[in-house]
């Protein structure tokens, strides 16, 4: 691959960061300002989407609580940024699973948080942009394991869904 295509590839992951769960809104928002919101936020990892209809069937599903006068808020944003990500590699019944799993040994803010620093600990070092994976956390959970793969799993989907469509748009 060209070096200008890698360079490119890293660029477009350089400056990724999730907000913590603590700079989530928590006015309540409706539904399609949660879904420009998250979007807005996803929008490096370019084929990460999130549609007010799927939102609405992750409801359905009770993947996340129903909204409050229609109005989503920050536990349920936070749930929903781990969907729209897990998602492209997870099935929703085991993306179910670590959400039961998740709430017998974390709240839901910590388990965010520690999503946010592993999603961008892992593409950081997918992409190249540094040299080691970080230690996330103080304690070594069968949880925390399975995060870690997951997210290891979509970085490296990125990484080859970048990679794939920058060689493809060079060849046409």
């Amino acid at each position: 691959m060209q070096q200008h295509i890698k360079d490119e590839i890293k660029d477009s992951i350089r400056s990724f960061c999730l907000p913590r769960y603590e700079e989530i809104p928590d006015v309540g928002l409706y539904l399609e300002q949660v879904t420009k919101y998250i979007s807005d936020h996803l929008s490096a990892l370019e084929d990460i989407t999130l549609t007010a209809s799927m939102i609405s069937n992750y409801v359905k599903k009770g993947l996340i609580a129903n909204p409050v006068k229609k109005q989503y808020s920050r536990e349920q944003i936070a749930y929903l940024f781990f969907i729209a990500v897990a998602k492209t590699v997870l099935s929703m019944d085991d993306i179910q699973l670590l959400f039961d799993l998740q709430k017998k040994v974390y709240t839901p803010q910590r388990a965010y948080d520690y999503f946010c620093l592993e999603l961008e600990n892992v593409l950081f070092y997918v992409f190249g942009i540094k040299d080691t994976l970080d230690t996330v956390g103080v304690d070594a959970t069968d949880e925390k394991a399975m995060l870690r793969n997951s997210i290891i799993t979509v970085a490296h989907k990125i990484y080859l869904d970048k990679c794939f469509s920058r060689l493809s748009s060079e060849r046409n």
